[in-house]
């Protein structure tokens, strides 16, 4: 006689590659491009077309294995006004699109100043960021709702 067994790994546990552990001593950082907002929207795409890039230019060096926690605060140590407890971060992968010309968007997560969230340990190797892509952030500051975004999570 043969028993049917279920397999209780989700989809998204066949999703998630395990992520290589980085050895911040031996492992020369990448240069990451950051821009940012503080009206709580991401910019536009074509401000990234032929060549030019928004104004608002942060330069971090990090590593892939940076979370979104670890970069809040370097933005944070850039930007008093973002310290607020309350302000609200959302990120979002700006990379050039190889099927068609121009560049695309990909929110990837958000983090809140003074407070722990489900996005915080997210790291850059696991949403799939490459070398050369831009970090795009809408910074919201506190008391003022963040607008809509493609995607909902829990608070």
């Amino acid at each position: 006689m043969k028993t049917a067994v279920e397999s209780l790994v989700t989809q998204e546990e066949i999703k998630k590659e395990p992520e290589k552990t980085i050895d911040r001593e031996k492992t020369c950082p990448l240069l990451l491009r950051v821009f940012t907002t503080n009206n709580g929207r991401h910019h536009r795409m074509d401000e990234f077309s032929r060549g030019n890039v928004p104004s608002s230019e942060l330069q971090i060096y990090t590593w892939m294995d940076a979370t979104l926690k670890e970069l809040t605060s370097l933005v944070k140590e850039v930007y008093p006004e973002a310290r607020k407890k309350g302000t609200h971060f959302n990120f979002a992968i700006v990379f050039m699109d190889l099927k068609r010309p121009g560049y695309r968007v990909k929110e990837i997560g958000s983090t809140l100043s003074g407070r722990k969230g489900t996005d915080d340990s997210m790291t850059l190797q696991s949403q799939k960021f490459q070398i050369g892509d831009y970090l795009d952030i809408a910074i919201t500051p506190p008391n003022r709702a963040p607008p809509p975004s493609g995607r909902m999570r829990p608070y």
